[in-house]
């Protein structure tokens, strides 16, 4: 797997997901020295279940242990440090990874009981768990998700969970985007597994989950947060941490250089929308859409409506509401479709699933 190259697979079970992930990716030729320190590095924000789009499926974790043991690796660690104000442990005890740990005989390391190096990246001084700097490969498990501060969080700021809570607190004091990045220079993530299954439509503790029913694996951490943003609604360039981790050389930023591999075709499941999720389904006409496709029409709309576009676009078209699914598939008709399904309305945005950015240029242009 080169670093140009983003996989992706679409389904209902997280450990199977994962594993045909790894197995594509050849994570095992990719770490090599079966002796490697390896740490995996959950997304455990809150002490809530991943039902509601804040931290990673517990079950991606069982099949990245489950794997990599099986192909001789045994120096394997979890690392992780909720956000301030809540307890790792508690998240740790309330997601399963104290059966995990035991049944696996793999260590859970909660950072903020941990001692820390003391770094200066870019200006910047952070405290960074010692754990995480003697691993010799990590592997981040992020969970695609809006945040009402940086608008989204992937690859990049899910690092933060390697710091010192005084760290995390003078990072929000600096604006986090710039230290994220910077925090990025001074730790580098090996392999990046995106849990895009629900993730929050615009908070990154979750309560708004949008059912994608994706998941994503990757070895550029930029990249990956790149054309993540474009699949919920954001040029990359509207991501504060983005652009300073260009601006550092993180990684590559160059989307047209991307190669996106799908392991198989987006499945078709009905809408799990919640809350605000489901106060913009209003605008929509589905007739037997597929999971990734209707989630990325919903993030679309939700860019639009903090943008104060959406009523005007609405009202632009035929209905005021958007198409999309399966069954409008040879239907030749007046109107506004997402995907490849409603090519034959008079208005499509293509693709299989296209973006949310697609989306939202596409009908802000109206």
């Amino acid at each position: 797997m080169d670093r140009n190259t983003i996989s992706v697979i679409y389904g209902k079970d997280p450990f199977e997901m994962a594993t045909k992930l790894m197995q594509d990716c050849d994570l095992a030729a990719l770490i090599g020295d079966r002796n490697k320190k390896i740490a995996i590095k959950p997304n455990l924000i809150t002490s809530t279940t991943a039902d509601h789009g804040a931290v990673t499926h517990p079950e991606i974790v069982i099949a990245i242990i489950e794997y990599l043991q099986s192909q001789g690796f045994n120096n394997i660690k979890i690392i992780e440090s909720s956000w301030v104000g809540d307890n790792t442990k508690r998240a740790f005890a309330v997601n399963g990874y104290n059966q995990i740990s035991a049944r696996y005989n793999v260590p859970l390391v909660d950072v903020k009981q941990d001692s820390y190096e003391l770094v200066s990246v870019e200006g910047i001084k952070i405290e960074i768990s010692k754990e995480a700097l003697k691993t010799d490969f990590l592997i981040n498990v992020p969970v695609l998700k809006g945040h009402c501060q940086t608008l989204m969080t992937c690859a990049l700021k899910n690092m933060k969970g390697i710091l010192s809570d005084r760290s995390k607190r003078a990072f929000h004091s600096m604006g986090l985007s710039k230290p994220i990045a910077a925090l990025n220079k001074a730790k580098k993530q090996d392999f990046i597994l995106v849990d895009n299954i629900n993730g929050d439509l615009d908070f990154e503790e979750g309560g708004t989950p949008v059912y994608t029913y994706r998941m994503l694996a990757g070895l550029d951490p930029l990249l990956m947060d790149c054309f993540c943003a474009n699949l919920i609604g954001f040029e990359p360039d509207e991501i504060g941490y983005i652009r300073y981790a260009k601006q550092m050389g993180i990684g590559n930023s160059d989307l047209s250089k991307l190669n996106v591999r799908e392991l198989n075709q987006a499945i078709c499941l009905p809408s799990r929308s919640t809350g605000r999720a489901r106060s913009l389904e209003r605008h929509t006409l589905q007739d037997s859409a597929c999971s990734a496709c209707y989630a990325n029409l919903i993030n679309a709309l939700a860019r639009m409506d903090e943008n104060g576009t959406l009523d005007d676009a609405m009202d632009s078209i035929s209905n005021g509401k958007v198409c999309i699914g399966q069954g409008f598939r040879g239907k030749g008709m007046t109107g506004c479709g997402v995907g490849n399904c409603t090519k034959g309305l008079s208005i499509n945005v293509p693709g299989c699933p296209p973006t949310a950015t697609a989306i939202r240029e596409k009908l802000e242009s109206l």
